[in-house]
């Protein structure tokens, strides 16, 4: 199973992440599939994938909780058909 994931970068006490797709048996700073965004929680900085976002989720990808919160933000979730996505 596939999930959408942060991934931590950027250094001590200044943390950035890379949203990535990413089996969920890897460890958080395993080898990812494919990176699809980036989040920046201190300038509150989001660049998104968008196409590879809406490719893994309709192929089952199932987003994490602030994952989830990031795309609500950037209302991804508007350009799915409401039964294309369960989300847990």
């Amino acid at each position: 199973m596939v999930k959408l994931r942060l991934k931590r970068c950027g250094r001590k006490q200044r943390a950035t992440y890379r949203i990535v797709a990413i089996d969920v048996r890897s460890r958080r700073e395993g080898r990812d599939l494919r990176k699809v965004g980036f989040y920046d929680p201190i300038k509150n900085q989001t660049y998104l994938n968008v196409p590879a976002i809406l490719y893994f989720l309709e192929k089952g990808a199932q987003p994490t909780e602030t994952v989830r919160d990031i795309l609500k933000q950037s209302e991804v979730f508007n350009e799915l058909c409401p039964n294309q996505i369960k989300l847990n």
